[in-house]
């Protein structure tokens, strides 16, 4: 671990001369990348050289203490920088994990009513309120992106874009199926019911990252039309795009401008397209070595929310938060704090195997 540690170190050290070389700056898109690996390396250099300087001093200290006349005051020392040591360690361990190169990026969000007709539907509103309330209270910015309501303020399915720091980061556990258990308002008999809503997570991808033939894709536009009727356009500024070799279809209608809608869905085309080769990859990992937490499995059930009992139940970690008023208000970063943790473990685990 300590030599490629040293290797980090020499590689942050030869960036930070880089970085300031006027030929390099004078290409920024070499200079950015540059910017951006040292930025990267930055907190595990300074913890490496934060352990690296605790390991001295109390190797000195342990000099001092074949003085007589310093031994007390360099035990004290001597055993207070050892007591440091371990948890330096697991710190440096858990920074030489591969950061996930996606999570600084913002999300498309999509939600599909499942199981449940109309309960799976105002649900999928729920969890959309849920996530639009959490994203607030981070300040993170919320934009609709394609919706199919019901008119009851449920979703039959809503795509929607959230942009600010570090969003995958913390979101990107979201994608499954969420149970939910309640009795609904027009069950008479007071029978609980139970309904599914799949939540997919994707991270947003820039233009370089995927490269489209626009020969590749096909375009079609219509007019935009809400429930009953509602914000129709007189004008076709809908936009339909059916990507050829894929066959993925996407459609963005939210915007009044065409131009602004075939833009917007061009960015789910991008980021479907990117999920799928991350996908491929993904699969290429032996499934031992791959983290059961992050998964992301559309088809697994990874929470239910159970309402006669104010329960919420993480079925990953085995988790369970008893106020589901709150955790539906956006109060999510208990839950969320702990997939980290537990993912972190896992792929800490896997790593020492």
């Amino acid at each position: 671990m300590f030599e490629k540690l040293e290797a980090i170190e020499k590689r942050y050290e030869e960036l930070t001369k880089e970085i300031s070389d006027p030929e390099l700056i004078s290409n920024q898109a070499e200079w950015r990348k540059a910017m951006k690996e040292h930025a990267g390396l930055e907190e595990l250099v300074q913890k490496f050289r934060e352990y690296k300087k605790v390991k001295q001093e109390m190797e000195e200290a342990e000099e001092l203490m074949q003085d007589p006349e310093m031994k007390e005051l360099a035990e004290t020392e001597y055993y207070d920088k050892k007591e440091k040591l371990p948890k330096l360690e697991e710190e440096l361990k858990f920074l030489l994990i591969p950061k996930d190169p996606d999570d600084d990026k913002n999300i498309i969000c999509e939600i599909r009513a499942g199981a449940g007709g109309e309960e799976a539907a105002l649900f999928a509103g729920t969890l959309f309120r849920m996530y639009s309330m959490y994203a607030e209270k981070k300040h993170w910015k919320v934009e609709i992106l394609n919706e199919n309501d019901t008119g009851l303020g449920g979703y039959k399915e809503i795509s929607f874009m959230i942009t600010g720091k570090g969003v995958y980061s913390r979101l990107k556990f979201e994608s499954g199926v969420h149970r939910v258990q309640r009795v609904p308002d027009t069950e008479s008999s007071g029978r609980i019911h139970t309904s599914t809503v799949t939540v997919a997570v994707l991270p947003v991808v820039e233009d370089v990252e995927i490269d489209i033939n626009p020969a590749d894709i096909k375009m079609e536009v219509f007019r935009s039309s809400g429930a009953g009727g509602q914000h129709i356009n007189k004008t076709s500024s809908a936009v339909r795009l059916i990507h050829m070799p894929t066959g993925i279809t996407v459609e963005c209608q939210t915007e009044r401008s065409q131009f602004q809608n075939r833009d917007n869905a061009m960015k789910m085309l991008r980021t479907k397209l990117y999920e799928i080769e991350k996908a491929k990859q993904d699969n290429s990992i032996a499934s031992e070595r791959r983290s059961q937490v992050g998964s992301g499995d559309r088809s697994e059930k990874i929470r239910t929310y159970n309402y006669p009992q104010g329960r919420i139940t993480d079925h990953r970690i085995g988790m369970s938060i008893y106020q589901i008023e709150n955790f539906l208000d956006g109060d999510l970063d208990e839950m969320i704090d702990n997939l980290i943790a537990a993912d972190r473990a896992e792929k800490l685990k896997g790593d020492d195997e």
